[in-house]
């Protein structure tokens, strides 16, 4: 239970920055506020759906676990590798995108860590 804890923790806290991105992002090409909320709340409330899934799957077959948390892992590094780091770096925010991803990969040590 205290893992469980901790990995819910861990993807509440992430999902944070990326709703405001989302809605962050639909704004600034002129899409109304509430619109910008519902569709940042849409995409986040999919992710229960995509988690009973993969419970799902993982009860049928314990050997799809490790399969299915390396491509989610593989699929996110591939992400920020690919979009994200070279998106900031080629709009001039170098030190502060930077400095964000280690604060928010030091958070995540600093709580996988602490809880477990």
């Amino acid at each position: 239970m205290a893992q469980g804890w901790a990995i819910a923790l861990g993807i509440g806290t992430q999902n944070i920055p990326e709703g405001l991105a989302v809605a962050v992002a639909l704004s600034s090409v002129g899409y109304g506020r509430l619109f910008s909320f519902l569709v940042a709340l849409g995409t986040g409330l999919i992710e229960p759906v995509g988690g009973f899934l993969g419970i799902s799957a993982v009860t049928w077959s314990s050997a799809l676990l490790p399969w299915g948390l390396g491509f989610a892992g593989g699929a996110m590094i591939w992400v920020v590798s690919s979009e994200i780091i070279p998106e900031t770096h080629r709009a001039g925010y170098q030190d502060i995108a930077t400095g964000a991803l280690m604060t928010g990969f030091s958070a995540m040590m600093f709580l996988d860590w602490t809880l477990g």
